[in-house]
């Protein structure tokens, strides 16, 4: 269809719209995807791995809004072995520890977020914010990536467990001129 010299040309502009019709699309389809397959895979796949490993924790899905749904792997709250003397009182005020939480998100659109929520002591410093793994179309969750997404979890709280601002320092051999930086990565 040709334009007219006064009708503006809407050819690039349709391009875009069909685009957008086609994202509409994937969005039910991926909506679809999450109470049939992505749901129970998630939780067969984290209450698996918690028999498994002797972690204490919980598996939650939290559900109360649809399209916006959630299953979480949590383990938990635990005493953190701290505790705030009150006054001139031997009353202590025991502070809490969460213990960590991997989030697997539906978004808005249908896609999954992946996240980590690392431990916290209640009352001592803020809690981090949580850290974005990944996001995820419906197809690309696959229990292999799972195990990645766990691993990636295990290896945070474990970080922060044993934290330390101790950075290590490798002296590489031979010869090193005067003035001369060589970096060595980290492992």
């Amino acid at each position: 269809m040709a334009s007219s010299p006064s009708s503006p040309d809407f050819s690039s502009l349709l391009l875009r719209v069909n685009n957008y019709k086609r994202i509409l699309q994937n969005t039910i389809e991926y909506r679809k995807a999450w109470p049939t397959e992505l749901k129970p895979l998630i939780e067969s796949v984290l209450k698996e791995f918690l028999a498994q490993s002797g972690l204490k924790g919980e598996v939650r899905v939290q559900d109360r809004i649809e399209n916006l749904e959630s299953v979480v792997l949590d383990l938990g709250k635990s005493h953190s072995g701290i505790s705030e003397n009150l006054d001139d009182t031997d009353i202590k005020r025991t502070m809490i520890k969460s213990n960590g939480t991997l989030i697997y998100q539906q978004l808005f659109n249908g896609k999954i977020m992946v996240m980590v929520l690392n431990p916290h002591i209640e009352g001592y410093g803020e809690p981090k914010a949580p850290i974005t793994l990944e996001i995820l179309r419906p197809e690309e969750l696959k229990a292999g990536f799972m195990l990645r997404h766990l691993e990636t979890f295990l290896k945070n709280i474990t970080e922060w467990e044993d934290y330390d601002d101790d950075l290590p320092t490798k002296t590489p051999i031979g010869f090193q001129p005067v003035g001369f930086q060589v970096d060595v990565p980290n492992e």
